[in-house]
């Protein structure tokens, strides 16, 4: 097999010296001073040096194992978001490596903190790793910029399985694409319009109470109250019931769309076009908050809802203690209904997920962007192209047949026409789950449709296809251009930070609504929110340019 030509050689070691003195840099130096230069490296060398050698022996062509040479591989990720589950044990995971040929270096990061945890790493370079999970989709290129990662395309001869899904997506190649033209991540892949984040309610709950599930804002707190009063589980004591269980990152999610807010996304664009900030909707936003404050106010939203994880949802669940969840939807019987203690399998006996709540607006579904889970190489590794042929197996098809179905005989079977179930082992969502399925927080992992089908009660996937009409898309995926990207990175983490700060101390009543909110949205323009909406705008309508071409 041909290696690489002696310019991308060259290439590589003039990046590695060009980026040796800024990896102790902040953040915002290095993003305003490597991105330009890094890009000339890179184009001068290869344009430079047009030598070609040869390598005799082994050549990887997308399967396993990816070296004869054996070595390990250094990957810095997430844990699993499953406490119980260690991912570096988990089969499917071992499995992936035993056929690469390689062993794993792991350096994982817990899964709830895993962000807050890895930017300040990232910012000043203090990365000992080959392959990285990036926090985020680094829509701003703050990474890109600050030359933490080699440009996946100039090794390109080493990532067969990745060139081909490039070839077969090619919107999603381009949002992969830099501003510079180089491409550095390779993604996982959502579902993006199924098994999303959804509204729930035992339904043993809503029977006994003679209800359906509510429609809109108003119904809704009428059941709450209800549920809050009566003895819903039959102990006998009605002061152990807590209306609903809802973890704070989902309160935007349930409750956004119900006042016309996309608070998920942040940012939002009407039918026309026009751009917004959806927590600086004076009017809107405000109703949100107060609509909230009064359900904390009333014991509907309990005291700790901050500190809520799903461990303590699914207790509670576990113990009949609650009548109202939010959580992704695969939760809805791999997590929350198989715990109660009555659930027999049956959707009467279940967590069950419903439509959205309205209120002066018709409800909505938040969906997700269907890139997810960035995996770059590191440009301080010193084995690059083992790194680049790690990443490609992980993400090839062969790979994401393991992570969707996990091994044949063991998670699934495959029947006399071709189908495939789960085995009885696989229908168990807590052995499936440390058997590695779906490992998206340590591979570049594609999620199925199909296999979660499977996976779920029967009665869960119809009400999945059921909630398709009701997910809309998020705000899209759209690099910024390197002024753009200088001003977000400037205002935007301090924008979040005070709306984040600001919802929880106006729901608990720590503020008050009614002679601060507008001392509040005043302080978001002293944040320059303005010209950050100006940028989105700018953005918006460059999406929309090239969504219509």
């Amino acid at each position: 097999m041909k290696k690489r030509s002696l310019a991308l050689i060259l290439a590589s070691a003039m990046v590695m010296s060009s980026l040796a003195g800024c990896g102790d840099q902040p953040a915002a130096t290095q993003d305003a001073a490597t991105p330009e230069n890094k890009t000339e490296v890179v184009d001068s060398a290869i344009q430079q040096a047009t030598t070609v050698v040869e390598e005799s022996g082994f050549s990887y062509t997308g399967e396993g194992p990816i070296t004869e040479d054996g070595g390990t591989i250094k990957i810095l990720a997430q844990t699993s978001n499953y406490s119980n589950v260690d991912i570096t044990k988990a089969p499917i995971v071992q499995k992936v490596f035993e056929e690469a040929g390689v062993e794993p270096d792991w350096q994982l990061l817990d899964y709830n903190s895993y962000e807050d945890a890895i930017t300040p790493m990232l910012s000043v370079g203090n990365i000992d790793a080959d392959i990285v999970k990036i926090p985020d989709n680094d829509p701003n290129q703050i990474w890109i910029k600050s030359g933490m990662f080699v440009p996946l395309d100039t090794y390109f001869d080493y990532m067969p399985n990745f060139t081909k899904w490039l070839s077969e997506h090619p919107v999603q190649k381009a949002e992969l694409t830099a501003e510079d033209g180089h491409i550095y991540y390779v993604a996982g892949v959502n579902v993006a319009h199924d098994y999303q984040p959804v509204l729930m309610y035992n339904q043993v709950w809503l029977d006994k109470a003679g209800k359906e599930a509510p429609e809109n804002l108003d119904d809704f707190v009428d059941l709450l109250r209800y549920f809050k009063e009566n003895d819903m589980n039959g102990d006998g004591n009605t002061n152990d019931e807590i209306p609903m269980s809802i973890m704070s990152a989902f309160l935007p999610y349930m409750f956004g769309p119900a006042f016309g807010l996309d608070l998920v996304s942040g940012f939002q664009a009407d039918a026309s076009g026009k751009v917004t900030y959806a927590a600086a909707d004076s009017e809107n936003y405000r109703k949100y908050l107060e609509f909230l404050n009064g359900l904390y106010e009333e014991g509907l939203l309990e005291v700790e809802f901050t500190s809520l994880d799903r461990d303590k949802v699914i207790e509670r669940i576990s113990n009949d203690l609650t009548g109202v969840a939010f959580d992704y939807s695969w939760a809805m019987s791999m997590m929350y209904s198989n715990v109660l203690p009555y659930y027999d399998g049956t959707e009467k006996t279940a967590f069950v997920g419903v439509a959205p709540l309205s209120g002066e607006h018709k409800g909505f579904y938040v969906g997700r962007n269907f890139l997810s889970g960035m995996f770059g190489v590191s440009s301080k590794s010193g084995q690059i192209e083992l790194a680049c042929k790690f990443l490609d197996y992980a993400m090839s098809d062969h790979c994401q047949d393991y992570y969707q179905w996990g091994i044949e005989g063991e998670s699934y079977v495959v029947n006399a026409d071709g189908s495939r179930e789960y085995t009885e082992k696989g229908k168990d969502n807590d052995w499936l789950q440390q058997f590695g399925i779906n490992p998206a927080f340590v591979f570049p992992a594609q999620q199925s449709v199909e296999a979660t089908d499977i996976l779920v009660a029967d009665w869960h996937a119809k009400i999945n296809a059921d909630q398709r009409q009701y997910v809309v898309d998020p705000w899209p995926m759209i690099y910024a251009t390197s002024d753009e990207s200088d001003t977000i990175n400037m205002y935007l983490e301090d924008i979040q930070t005070n709306v984040d700060e600001n919802a929880t101390a106006f729901i608990t009543g720590t503020k008050d609504i009614a002679t601060e909110f507008d001392g509040y949205i005043a302080g978001l323009e002293a944040l320059n929110l303005p010209e950050l909406v100006s940028i989105r705008q700018q953005q918006y309508d460059r999406y929309l340019k090239a969504l219509n071409q």
